[in-house]
């Protein structure tokens, strides 16, 4: 058999390319400037809003100490004690209101620690709102102020329901009269001391530790001294208030208490100068004197610390996020939820 002839193809050599023809010399790209960039338009107010401005004026002269800030809700820990007319600490409010009496008499510049806006309770008869009456309601803390992220929220809840649960409801009282100023020295109080249920209250506080740090907020205070705050004023400003600068006294640790103890001053007890230069002014005072809370303690002391007047049972603990309002009792997988 013949074998068929393959076909050749022929290629061309590298000697042949290259003298094949002239390459064309590459281009010169000559670099243009880039654009300018131009700025983006503002934000439109309907996206962002308009900025948060703290006046003071609107909160009796009181100054926000931590910073607005968009997206953050503030929440707080604490001990309800309702007196109402008709609530088993009915006797406990009377003695209040003579206290406050007393004491504004001789520190005018003295405020009720009540809230006086709407309560948002409806009359069954008339089916009216119940427009500016006080809540007569007293709270004993049980956190520092809180700083929450939206995503935070349910995470707190978690914990105070926890905390809640595994403790059981026990009695607590007041003890004494005494005056304490906020970290920031700038408003002190008139409060009512906790005597009886003081650990109790303090192993609520500590329990809540983790769930603070886990969201990096601080804990409560290392030695607290627990109190229902029943009134409260402005305090010089720090240039004009020696006692503002001075240290805590040896009744506590300094650092270590939500509000310490300012020490004596020979000023008098009278409005100082009016806090801020705006338009709306409010009196100021450098402390509380000594000689008016010796006083009311030897006129109300006893009956404050008698169990008939100044004892109390404590059920459950309040969590409030922004306006919304939850309750735990304790010992119990129930709560109450109610916003204002």
């Amino acid at each position: 058999m013949k074998r068929s002839s393959l076909a050749l193809v022929s290629y061309a050599s590298s000697d042949e390319e290259d003298t094949s023809g002239s390459v064309d010399p590459p281009m010169r790209v000559e670099s243009q400037p880039l654009p300018k960039k131009r700025k983006l338009p503002p934000v439109s107010a309907t996206i962002v809003g308009p900025d948060h401005v703290d006046n003071p004026s609107l909160h009796q002269g009181r100054i926000r100490s931590t910073p607005h800030v968009e997206g953050q809700f503030a929440a707080h820990v604490y001990v309800s004690l309702n007196l109402g007319r008709h609530s088993p600490m009915s006797r406990l409010y009377k003695v209040v209101q003579a206290v406050l009496r007393d004491a504004k008499q001789e520190v005018p510049a003295l405020r009720d620690i009540w809230t006086t806006k709407s309560s948002g309770v409806v009359n069954a008869s008339t089916e009216k709102e119940a427009k500016d009456e006080p809540k007569r309601e007293l709270h004993i803390s049980l956190s520092r102020p809180i700083f929450l992220r939206a995503h935070q929220r349910e995470d707190l809840k978690r914990a105070v329901k926890k905390v809640a649960k595994s403790s059981k409801p026990f009695v607590a009282s007041f003890t004494t009269l005494s005056e304490l100023v906020n970290d920031e020295k700038t408003r002190t109080f008139l409060t009512m001391e906790i005597g009886a249920g003081h650990h109790e209250l303090r192993v609520l506080a500590d329990d809540l530790t983790p769930a603070l740090e886990a969201i990096r907020q601080r804990a409560y205070y290392a030695e607290p001294r627990l109190h229902a705050s029943i009134a409260w004023a402005l305090l010089s400003e720090p240039e004009a208030n020696p006692i503002a600068t001075q240290s805590v006294s040896s009744g506590s640790t300094p650092g270590s208490d939500t509000l310490s103890r300012p020490r004596p001053s020979s000023r008098p007890a009278t409005p100082d100068e009016p806090a801020g230069s705006g338009p709306t002014r409010f009196p100021t005072i450098p402390c509380i004197p000594p000689r008016l809370i010796a006083v009311l303690n030897e006129r109300y002391g006893p009956e404050l610390s008698s169990s008939k007047v100044g004892a109390f049972d404590v059920e459950s603990v309040v969590l409030k996020i922004g306006k919304d309002i939850t309750e735990w009792r304790l010992g119990c997988k129930w709560f109450f939820s109610f916003p204002l």
